[in-house]
């Protein structure tokens, strides 16, 4: 059973989601601030992370971008912030999505399960997970998620890295930016 640790201080919307989330079969904690939240993160052997932004002690940026040096498991941020600058910056810390309230509770557990799938996939996928993957002067080392261009290590962000990787597996594929954006 997946673990998923919420972290949101408005209780009602934390259990609404922990409802949806344990009628669809995983295991959710919740953490009603930051400091709390961030602890449990690091401790707790979690699949996903479902993150406010506005968390009393620690912001949920904040949090996002300390897991983010610990962690490598899908991170939804989860918040009434909806301008387009709040998105850019949590999704360039390192979150993968963005999740805008109010929101459907059945549109967060699907894209909890699709977060949840494409993690299981690029960790655990087709083949040896630690068998390079080599497409010209390019290698990549999925174990330690490593990316070298003619030898030289290259360092990607994680959405960077999933973008690398999509591509390749569809290398015959022409995608729109949205498209691409809907998928990674």
């Amino acid at each position: 059973m997946k673990k998923i640790l919420i972290i949101e201080d408005d209780l009602s919307i934390a259990e609404i989601e922990k409802d949806y989330l344990t009628i669809s079969g995983y295991a959710a904690d919740i953490q009603g601030d930051g400091a709390a939240g961030l602890e449990s993160a690091l401790e707790g052997g979690y699949d996903l992370i479902l993150l406010d932004v506005m968390l009393p002690g620690i912001d949920g940026f904040s949090i996002c971008r300390k897991l983010r040096e610990a962690l490598d498991i899908p991170i939804l941020l989860v918040t009434a912030k909806k301008e387009d600058i709040d998105k850019i910056r949590g999704l360039g810390i390192g979150a993968d999505d963005y999740i805008i309230k109010p929101f459907s509770p059945s549109e967060l557990v699907a894209r909890v399960k699709a977060h949840l799938a494409r993690y299981d996939r690029l960790t655990h996928g087709k083949g040896n997970p630690a068998e390079e993957i080599q497409v010209g002067n390019l290698v990549i080392q999925p174990g330690p998620r490593r990316v070298y261009v003619k030898g030289q290590e290259i360092e990607f962000k994680n959405k960077e890295y999933e973008l690398l990787l999509f591509l390749i597996a569809n290398a015959d594929v022409v995608y729109s930016k949205d498209a691409l954006y809907e998928r990674i």
